[in-house]
């Protein structure tokens, strides 16, 4: 038997009867309209809840690894902070206590490259993709890599410097060209002098030592003469030794010349004998010690046959601006 559609009916006030209701099709279409909404409405609504609190297993799996990759990072970033802390101890040590030891200059933060500002990554982590994570770790890994690779370096000069110690030693001025125990020879130092010939103010690169001619001259470190000549002009009979590590050292205006060029002499060893040779107004040891290629003051490469009040001492007759004997 059919079941009959439901006829539903309404008493008009107007005409006093029951008439059939109709809902008109506009009515219909937005009731239709509304329950489909508010059933996305609702199905989006549960499904972001049971995504947000119920994951499924790969979902669970991949939040696991993630935050397992994330805790890693933070231990090895940990690390990676120490090792660059450590760095530059070794870096400072390498600058301020070894190269200086032997007079080598530092190497600069530019060449052994500066480190990244891990302070600031570590506070961006949690915001990082895990790609961006491994190549920011990948690039500090790759910077102190750069930097060992420069102190590896540093570290194989400084060996080679520890092997050279006592050369290098050998190497340095450290006595007077001629024998002043009483301190007197001392007659003009370094630095703008008098020229005795012209009478005008001119730069003296190193200091004259006064004594009787024919007074012995001494090598002052061990190295290799580089010139044994006559010089009208200049220092007449002169010496130039080659001592090595930067090191030269000039003696001029000698009355005769032992040493020879190309042979090696040892400290305290006789290369010449005082004269007046040369542009000279008297009988003298002009005397100049160079440091890559650069006059230095030679009052203080004297530090192996003064003590401290002598080179107190000497340091004031060298400071004297009188005039010079050559």
């Amino acid at each position: 038997m059919k079941s009959m559609k439901k006829i539903k009916f309404f008493y008009n006030t107007n005409t006093l009867r029951f008439e059939k209701l109709e809902t008109p099709f506009k009515v219909r279409m937005l009731r239709i309209f509304g329950f489909v909404a508010a059933s996305l409405v609702t199905s989006i609504i549960i499904v972001s809840v049971m995504y947000r609190y119920f994951p499924s297993a790969n979902e669970k799996k991949l939040m696991a690894q993630n935050n397992a990759l994330r805790d890693d990072y933070k231990v090895l970033q940990d690390k990676v902070l120490q090792l660059q802390l450590q760095m530059e101890e070794l870096e400072n040590r390498d600058n301020n206590v070894y190269r200086a030891i032997f007079e080598a200059k530092p190497i600069p933060d530019s060449i052994r490259v500066k480190k990244m500002e891990t302070s600031k990554e570590l506070n961006l982590v949690e915001q990082l993709s895990q790609s961006t994570l491994v190549n920011s770790l990948k690039d500090q890994l790759n910077n102190l890599s750069y930097r060992i690779g420069f102190m590896d370096k540093s570290y194989a000069e400084i060996g080679d410097m520890l092997k050279n110690k006592e050369k290098l030693l050998a190497a340095i001025p450290a006595i007077q060209p001629v024998s002043n125990k009483n301190l007197s020879a001392i007659s003009s130092g370094f630095g703008y002098r008098i020229d005795p010939v012209y009478k005008v103010s001119k730069f003296h690169a190193g200091l004259d030592f006064t004594a009787p001619q024919g007074t012995p001259i001494y090598a002052t470190a061990d190295g290799k003469v580089k010139e044994a000549n006559y010089n009208a002009s200049g220092f007449g009979n002169h010496v130039v030794i080659s001592h090595g590590f930067g090191y030269e050292t000039v003696y001029g205006h000698m009355v005769r010349i032992k040493a020879r060029a190309g042979k090696t002499v040892k400290r305290g060893e006789v290369i010449g004998y005082v004269g007046s040779t040369g542009k000279s107004t008297g009988p003298h040891c002009h005397y100049e010690v160079h440091r890559n290629g650069q006059p230095v003051d030679p009052v203080y490469y004297f530090y192996n046959d003064i003590n401290p009040a002598q080179f107190d001492r000497l340091l004031k007759q060298a400071a004297s601006g009188n005039q010079s004997f050559d």
